[in-house]
């Protein structure tokens, strides 16, 4: 648990960004924020957190290709951590799986109007 909360305020830690991720980047749209951890075209981990607790919290990935939207995931349960004033709700999964180049990888939480996607490429 305390490994999980070092690296989720760790990620907290880093700024959001805009710029396309060589499969490894962090963003954030309001409160929800995504981690992409890979290399290349391949995205080994994927979560995120939204800045708030509460019952119920969940979370999925989807895709953009070519304006299409995919849902890569199913609906998971976001865990809800509190360290000091840090109140949060987090989600990862393991996908070790290879995008086509320009995919968008987004995350998006049933209690926040946030989408954040970082774009895949080489």
């Amino acid at each position: 648990m305390k490994r999980m909360i070092t690296a989720a305020l760790a990620v907290l830690a880093v700024a959001a960004t805009t710029a396309p991720a060589h499969a490894d980047a962090t963003l954030k749209d309001g409160k929800v924020s995504l981690s992409v951890k890979g290399h290349g075209l391949t995205v080994r981990r994927a979560g995120g957190w939204i800045d708030s607790l509460g019952s119920g919290v969940r979370a999925r990935l989807y895709t953009v290709r070519q304006g299409e939207r995919h849902i890569l995931t199913r609906w998971k349960d976001a865990t809800p951590i509190t360290y000091g004033a840090v109140r949060m709700s987090t989600v990862d999964w393991t996908l070790n799986r290879r995008f086509g180049a320009g995919t968008w990888l987004c995350i998006e939480f049933n209690h926040a109007d946030g989408t954040p996607c970082a774009q895949i490429h080489p």
